[in-house]
């Protein structure tokens, strides 16, 4: 009788203790339409999840999920990454899906892979037509947490030999979508050796400024 006491207490025990390791957070890529490519950059979040988990100590679900702009289930998420290259359109209906999530504390992270800023701008237009991109400043905590980008983003690839720029939708004081262009952060997260000529040293500096990201939605 004793023993069985005491197997049913370290069963409960072990139950506890596995309940502590469930996922907290799931991050998830976002499914728009139009015809872009919103499926690409396939190995960069799970590569961000887990930098983040051992660095930052978050408990991210190891695989990211997919969630369509005009879904309920957007709301699951704190986190949503966007990338592509091509056309996006959102309808009204996923416009304002994506607004009230923004507007209710979620975070939206728009990668430019190359071509998508055309296409991008008037969209997220619908989403806020009362606000406008605006260049986060250096000094701006995006790029002050754990890990310091006195320079802003860091210059992942090349493309038109501009700048890396970090833009910013804020509402009310607060930043919900940051917008990286020339930069390519998604593709610094991929898994090393995707891309021809990428060193381990900017896919580090990539991946430590999607943790800074993270840290900044969680603690602002």
């Amino acid at each position: 009788m004793r023993k069985g006491i005491y197997i049913g207490v370290a069963l409960l025990i072990l139950f506890v203790m596995s309940s502590f390791n469930d996922p907290t957070y799931k991050m998830a890529k976002l499914k728009y339409n139009g015809g872009g490519d919103w499926y690409g950059d396939r190995t960069a979040l799970p590569n961000l999840i887990k930098f983040c988990n051992e660095n930052l100590k978050t408990n991210f679900q190891l695989q990211d999920e997919v969630v369509d702009v005009g879904s309920a289930e957007i709301f699951n998420y704190p986190f949503i990454f966007m990338t592509g290259h091509g056309n996006v359109i959102f309808s009204d209906q996923e416009a304002q899906n994506l607004r009230a999530y923004l507007i209710g504390g979620g975070f939206l992270h728009i990668d430019d892979n190359y071509g998508l800023d055309q296409f991008i701008r008037p969209q997220m237009k619908k989403v806020f037509p009362e606000l406008d991109f605006v260049e986060l400043p250096l000094n701006h905590p995006i790029y002050h947490q754990k890990y310091s980008f006195p320079n802003g983003l860091p210059k992942v690839h090349e493309h038109d030999g501009k700048r890396a720029q970090g833009f910013g939708l804020i509402y009310k004081g607060r930043l919900v979508c940051f917008y990286d262009y020339q930069c390519d952060l998604g593709n610094g997260w991929e898994d090393y050796g995707t891309y021809a000529g990428d060193t381990q040293e900017t896919r580090l500096k990539a991946l430590k400024m999607g943790a800074n990201m993270i840290q900044y939605v969680f603690t602002q």
